[in-house]
């Protein structure tokens, strides 16, 4: 598994959004990590990492794990964290996921629990998706193996992923993850839509999670709205909830400065 890693300190593990990569986590690295021990893998078949898990085209694992990747789970993709964190030898980390990280954050939290010494849930939902949802997930995974995922993915995705104000004020952002989407593989993209319309609902999960959490929702997300958020931060026992204005989806992104704020402002009191 390819991961950027940068800083000292607390370990902060950024887990990135569908249908882009690890560097969704740039803009905040930066203004993190003077402070904390950043640390943002691409996720299986996604960014730089293979498919089967390993950091690049070329690193096989082992064929039972090339066997696991024929499988698309939430829970493979929690497994390859957990590896990483004993690959760093890191027993506790303070957790973080946006979107499809998000789900994958729960799934760990549900596996292991006390690997997580808080966790940061951005722009996501603990709810499993609908019939619709998840047979909309299979059509575009089917599409991204005939197709290829250039053009037509960021097309379909952006409107939603970013928020009314970066569409109309940030061009260089949206230029920016049109980017990033154009270069996610295209079996990566299969794998992981088909893995998010197989996964389970994580409420039961958060609300058995007794450590610190902090659930951070932009207030233009049209995907996973302020609404949601506040059904994640009501079942977290320790939940608590920011609204970062003027932003969407991918509020690292679109707000790195209020985003970076409230994630050093908790995670300062929290450690």
């Amino acid at each position: 598994m390819h991961f950027i890693e940068s800083g000292a300190g607390t370990p902060l593990v950024l887990l990135h959004a569908f249908p882009v990569d690890a560097r969704m986590w740039d803009p905040v690295r930066g203004r993190l990590d003077d402070q904390f021990r950043v640390i943002a893998p691409d996720q299986r078949g996604l960014g730089e990492s293979a498919l089967d898990g390993s950091s690049a085209p070329g690193l096989a694992e082992p064929s039972a794990n090339r066997r696991a990747a024929e499988q698309p789970s939430i829970d493979r993709a929690a497994a390859d964290i957990l590896a990483l964190l004993d690959r760093l030898e890191l027993p506790r980390v303070v957790l973080g996921g946006c979107s499809m990280g998000g789900y994958v954050a729960m799934a760990l939290v549900r596996a292991a629990p006390q690997r997580v010494a808080g966790l940061l849930l951005v722009d996501t939902k603990a709810v499993a998706d609908n019939d619709e949802q998840r047979a909309n997930r299979l059509k575009v995974a089917d599409r991204a193996e005939r197709e290829g995922t250039k053009g037509w993915l960021a097309e379909s995705s952006l409107p939603n992923l970013l928020g009314r104000t970066t569409h109309e004020q940030r061009p260089e952002v949206v230029s920016g993850v049109r980017e990033m989407i154009d270069a996610q593989p295209a079996d990566g993209v299969a794998w992981a839509q088909r893995a998010m319309a197989g996964r389970p609902d994580s409420t039961a999960t958060l609300r058995s999670y007794d450590g610190p959490a902090l659930v951070v929702v932009g207030e233009e997300d049209a995907l996973t709205p302020p609404e949601n958020a506040r059904e994640l931060a009501d079942a977290l026992p320790g939940g608590e909830l920011v609204t970062l204005p003027r932003v969407g989806h991918l509020s690292s992104v679109e707000t790195p400065d209020a985003f970076s704020d409230a994630v050093r402002s908790w995670i300062t009191r929290i450690a």
